[in-house]
């Protein structure tokens, strides 16, 4: 290898995230559709994020979000420990760095272990009471891999229907707030074998149906990482083939951002 194909090679890997970012934030508008749900007569859907001054920004998912945050600390905005160690850390300093003036109010509250019939049980008390603005749930890999070695029963009809509920819950108890909906993912390798699939695609397929439905900002993960295995292995992203590695997280965390910057919702 020459020093030109080094360097070439150097200069296409710092590029990459960005390429990656921009590849994956023109497939948050595919497939809209145009339905809407409503409540008496008014439409519940998402509204175009805005990083407005004092917005509340709240992450919610699993142990991929929760990331090792701390508990005792959860109650403090922006707090470094109660963001975790993960995407949404990564995404909520990006925010706090380009928007110093706008006053943000940061939350995470992911659980590990969860799934969406968990997140509703605590919705009230970790979404709806802390007024956010902005909303955005990772949710759906434990929905599928707890049939396979935790013993639950649900099925992918359950997952939409108890995610579209909880959509509509958080429109209607949140009037004008932002949903960005991540898609669920995996990568091959660790825990993730061919017994995941094809049906943990169907998850996948129905998360981007509920953000379409709601018209919802909707984060691609799964083709983000599709395009990453290309330039480095899945062990690189997410060494068990679910949770990130930092490496993943960094990548994520810079898709989420181009997807709340685009606006383009499903």
């Amino acid at each position: 290898m020459n020093l030109n194909s080094t360097r070439m090679e150097s200069v296409n890997r710092r590029q990459f995230a960005t390429m990656i970012a921009a590849a994956t934030a023109g497939a948050l508008a595919a497939g809209a559709q145009e339905k809407s749900i409503k409540s008496g007569t008014r439409k519940l859907l998402s509204q175009k994020p805005r990083i407005a001054q004092g917005l509340t920004v709240l992450f919610q998912g699993d142990s991929i979000t929760d990331a090792g945050r701390s508990r005792e600390k959860a109650s403090t905005p922006n707090d470094a420990s109660a963001l975790g160690g993960g995407y949404a850390a990564m995404a909520s300093t990006s925010l706090l760095l380009d928007h110093p003036a706008q006053e943000l109010r940061i939350f995470n509250r992911g659980i590990s272990g969860n799934k969406v019939h968990q997140l509703a049980e605590r919705w009230d008390a970790d979404c709806l009471n802390l007024r956010p603005g902005l909303v955005s749930i990772l949710i759906g890999v434990n929905d599928y891999w707890h049939t396979l070695s935790g013993g639950y029963k649900g099925t992918v009809d359950v997952y939409e229907k108890d995610y579209r509920d909880l959509v509509v819950r958080t429109l209607d108890g949140l009037p004008g707030v932002s949903l960005v909906i991540c898609e669920p993912f995996v990568l091959r390798c660790g825990a993730v074998n061919e017994k995941w699939f094809p049906e943990f695609d169907r998850y996948r397929a129905a998360a981007r149906r509920v953000a379409e439905e709601f018209k919802a900002v909707f984060v691609p993960f799964q083709l983000m990482f599709d395009r990453a295995i290309k330039i480095a292995p899945p062990e690189h992203w997410a060494k068990d083939g679910v949770h990130p590695s930092a490496a993943g997280s960094a990548l994520m965390a810079h898709a989420w951002i181009r997807a709340v910057q685009s606006g383009k919702r499903g």
